[in-house]
């Protein structure tokens, strides 16, 4: 467990802006959605072409297209979340609709050069699914939730009147924090010091029950277009333009309690809500070759851009405490400091860079097309987790709000670190009917051993294809590792909940050639 994950610079800055180191893998930490075809192989879509997903992987895969066809992706999720926080386990189900590519591919042969084709196509894929909740409780006789705003408060230099003011730079945290009463200056000793409630318990060699959810939705739906071009069947080069819609909402509660029978310990309750959401655009790019030496072999290298983000979050907050001895009920909302208005923040976010490499061996009985045909296809990734990078979007950016974007992507870089994923699949085919499995794993992105997280997905399905028509229908069962810190402290080691996601996802294709 890390003694201090952020800089002091960090933890103390974080209430004026929204965005936190999460949010660079919540964009970027994810397994690739595709067609059902390509999901049931795996996702191993770098060298094999043939489908309309190599336009969100490897666009030179649009090459091997020397007709149209239009194709639609529908699917459902099934999550199943567990989590352990403070040696206590938790449990519970989320299900959520989802659609992989759809879209359209125009292919034609060159009619000069019958071995020589090119291909346009524009489709739309979910990249990433946000629709989810997690929950997790557990009694804690370390720290409280609400000491990160009497630290905050500590270290901000500012008065009890200031930090209440309307111009107080800590709208979600501190400023409710005081309104609420869960945080106080208290004399001890002769010595004023700022405590948050549930210190009284802590203090007094007790613990608090405490009990975390995060109910979020939305996702990254992409839109792409794509060009490829085939030479003499051997060279395929293509390229595409994306642009991500980003949508994402969670709601947030904590809540700690007292749990003790005294009624005499000046602490009893409190209840906090967050709600956050995102929305905004991005630009990416994706270039690719495959090489094909030989008809059952093909090579494919592709390389993704960073996607340039323009986000927007709306945040507000609220903040219910109970006390005791004296005995009093205590709320406020973070509005009432931004102008009943949820509070805003403009900001330009950059995803990482990718690299994917592979390779496919294609078997294939050219004399009797009715004969068995089977492929074998992987991919190796590369995701630079540790370059996503932050810069505020809002005029008149202040001093210490570009301070606050430096030290988060100086964060970035130091707990998160470049990974490698592994895509394999295969298909066999039997005349109209084809079986397909496939295996996936996408590896830890943090840099702290101590932390553990990971993605595996196992896949298999059936395929039908007839004079034009075609059906796919794939089950992906992915099986995630994750950790979550609910807060952070700047002096003692942070606590966080291990999490443990088994997600089912049903996806069907349906597409007609033309």
């Amino acid at each position: 467990m890390r003694k201090i994950l952020l800089p002091i610079l960090l933890v103390f800055s974080i209430s004026v802006q929204a965005q936190a180191p999460e949010d660079a893998l919540r964009f970027s930490f994810y397994p690739q959605n595709g067609t059902a075809r390509n999901l049931a192989v795996g996702g191993a879509m770098g060298s094999l072409g043939g489908d309309l997903n190599a336009l969100f992987v490897n666009p030179a895969g649009l090459g091997f297209f020397k007709t149209s066809e239009f194709v639609l992706t529908p699917g459902f999720i099934l999550n199943n979340n567990k989590a352990n926080f403070r040696q206590t386990n938790s449990a519970n189900k989320s299900n959520a609709f989802s659609y992989g590519t759809s879209g359209w591919v125009f292919g034609a042969a060159d009619a000069y050069h019958p071995k020589s084709s090119s291909a346009f196509s524009i489709g739309i894929t979910q990249t990433a699914n946000f629709n989810n909740e997690v929950k997790y409780r557990g009694l804690n006789n370390f720290s409280s939730f609400s000491e990160q705003y009497a630290e905050e408060f500590a270290k901000s230099g500012l008065t009890i009147e200031q930090a209440l003011s309307f111009q107080t730079p800590y709208p979600y945290s501190t400023a409710p924090a005081l309104m609420s009463y869960l945080i106080d200056t208290v004399k001890i000793n002769g010595v004023y010091k700022i405590m948050a409630a549930p210190e009284f318990i802590l203090n007094a060699g007790g613990a608090i029950q405490q009990e975390f959810s995060q109910t979020s939705s939305g996702g990254i739906n992409e839109l792409a277009l794509g060009f490829a071009h085939n030479k003499d069947d051997r060279w395929f080069i293509g390229g595409s333009i994306g642009i991500p819609i980003i949508q994402f909402h969670s709601i947030t509660n904590v809540t700690e309690s007292d749990t003790s029978s005294n009624a005499n310990n000046h602490f009893s309750r409190f209840d906090y809500m967050d709600d956050l959401s995102t929305h905004g655009w991005g630009l990416n790019g994706k270039f690719g070759v495959i090489y094909r030496p030989k008809e059952y072999i093909r090579l494919g290298l592709s390389i993704q851009t960073p996607s340039f983000m323009f986000l927007t979050d709306k945040r507000t907050t609220r903040f219910n405490t109970q006390l005791e001895n004296p005995v009093g009920y205590f709320t406020a909302n973070s509005t009432t400091f931004t102008n009943d208005q949820p509070g805003e923040s403009k900001y330009h976010q950059n995803t990482p860079f990718k690299a994917i490499i592979s390779g496919s061996y294609v078997f294939r009985e050219l004399s009797n097309v009715k004969k068995q045909r089977a492929f074998l296809t992987a991919d190796i990734e590369y995701v630079n987790h540790k370059g996503s990078r932050f810069k505020s979007n809002n005029k008149g950016a202040t001093a210490d709000e570009k301070s606050y974007y430096t030290s988060l992507n100086q964060v970035v870089s130091i707990d998160y670190k470049g990974s490698f994923n592994f895509r394999v699949g295969g298909e066999l085919k039997f005349n109209t009917i084809m079986g397909r499995l496939g295996f996936a794993y996408y590896s830890n992105p943090y840099q702290d051993a101590a932390l553990k997280a990971s993605r595996m997905l196992l896949s298999g399905g059936l395929g039908y294809r007839n004079k034009g028509f075609f059906i796919d229908l794939t089950y992906v069962h992915c099986i995630s590792k994750d950790v979550q810190f609910p807060y952070r402290l700047e002096d003692r080691a942070n606590t966080y909940a291990s999490l443990d996601q088994k997600r089912g996802n049903v996806m069907a294709t349906v597409g007609i050639k033309f």
